[in-house]
């Protein structure tokens, strides 16, 4: 199956309520379909976002990219969900991954826990909040049953067998982790290999999981190779051609932008992309480009 292109931002940035409704109602009129917030320090608490954002919108659903499950406790978090997605009309998708950055758990006072601790937390946290929004039982009440729409972020094995299971939603960075707090990208051949992997663990679905990726630089250019060569020199162990060939990427024209979103729905299975609030305006015309297709 062929699913349509859908767009979100990443709203990264703190500001006044003022500032916030215009940058909302600007992500809708640009027609982005989903308004995102993260969960990282020194950014927008997300649950209070989420509810700003859909107060000043109609259309786009409202989520967040991603909590970091080792900030909450299940039982707290399945409260705020249930009750964010009342308030916002049955809007919200729910994004969720492990966390990465020591740092923040540090000034936070949580544990920074093994790779694999944080895995496990993330496992648990998914599971008790799946069963707490799926019983009848549970106050609030979640609009969308069974439950709010899930999607879980990573790529790891053990993270990718999760998304498997639980996933409405599975959404790839394109890069791993590699030490504590290190991110490293994937050449598009690596992240062949995680979506196979991930495809794999999720042979016996019987409802097809959408596919999202992170888009981490948008450049509308006619010179695709000039606009990247800081990047070739951030990623040194990365050839320039495989620099050049990143999924990650949307730098060209908007036409060729577009025909590289065609070939990663096609190749990966990608029809679902997040934006980062940066690029928000630079990318609008390659959503008109593709809209409806």
């Amino acid at each position: 199956m062929v699913r349509p292109f859908r767009f979100s931002v990443n709203m990264m940035t703190p500001t006044g309520g003022e500032e916030w409704a215009r940058k909302c109602r600007r992500a809708e009129e640009l027609g982005y379909d989903v308004i995102q917030v993260p969960d990282h320090l020194g950014m927008p608490a997300p649950f209070p976002a989420m509810v700003a954002a859909a107060a000043v919108t109609e259309r786009p659903r409202i989520g967040t990219f991603v909590l970091n499950a080792a900030f909450w406790n299940p039982a707290l978090l399945a409260r705020e969900v249930a009750t964010v997605d009342a308030l916002i009309g049955g809007r919200l998708e729910l994004g969720i991954g492990a966390g990465y950055v020591k740092e923040e758990h540090e000034t936070a006072g949580i544990e920074y826990r093994s790779p694999g601790g944080r895995v496990d937390h993330l496992a648990r946290t998914v599971e008790e909040l799946d069963r707490f929004l799926r019983d009848e039982a549970h106050l609030p009440k979640p609009v969308q049953r069974p439950r709010p729409t899930l999607l879980i972020a990573g790529g790891g094995d053990r993270v990718l067998k999760l998304a498997a299971e639980h996933a409405d939603v599975v959404a790839f960075a394109g890069g791993l982790q590699i030490n504590p707090g290190e991110l490293r990208v994937l050449s598009a051949e690596g992240l062949d290999e995680r979506v196979a992997l991930y495809r794999k663990f999720a042979a016996g679905r019987t409802t097809e999981a959408e596919l999202n990726l992170l888009i981490q630089l948008v450049v509308i250019t006619d010179d695709r190779r000039a606009a990247l060569q800081d990047y070739v020199a951030f990623t040194p162990y990365l050839t320039e051609e495989e620099v050049l060939g990143l999924p990650v990427h949307a730098v060209g024209t908007v036409a060729q932008i577009a025909d590289q979103f065609r070939a990663s729905r096609e190749r990966y299975g990608f029809s679902y992309f997040s934006i980062l609030e940066p690029h928000m305006e630079a990318f609008a015309p390659v959503i008109e480009e593709l809209h409806g297709s």
